[in-house]
């Protein structure tokens, strides 16, 4: 009876911790990766920040940055001043 028991739990344990993993997993590939700048900024007008604390090293800007760290992440190659806001305008 114990080692049943012991079973049950051990394979709740497993579904549990690998149902985890597929949500975490889904919740990221929701972001999605732009091509270039041109393709972001029809979706993001002011580009995407960092953080909202990010400051533009390139000077004034038309529009305010949507401010999300993993759009960013996901879209970092198109910081080209490496300044935390990816395709400013």
């Amino acid at each position: 009876m114990k080692k049943i028991l012991n079973i049950c739990l051990a394979s709740g344990l497993l579904l549990t911790l690998s149902v985890g993993t597929l949500n975490t997993a889904s919740a990221e590939s929701k972001v999605k990766t732009y091509k270039n700048c041109t393709e972001l900024n029809k979706d993001y007008k002011g580009g995407v920040a960092i953080s909202s604390s990010t400051k533009n090293k390139g000077g004034k800007t038309k529009y305010k940055p949507y401010v999300s760290k993993e759009l960013y992440t996901a879209n970092k190659k198109s910081d080209r001043d490496k300044d935390g806001i990816a395709c400013e305008k």
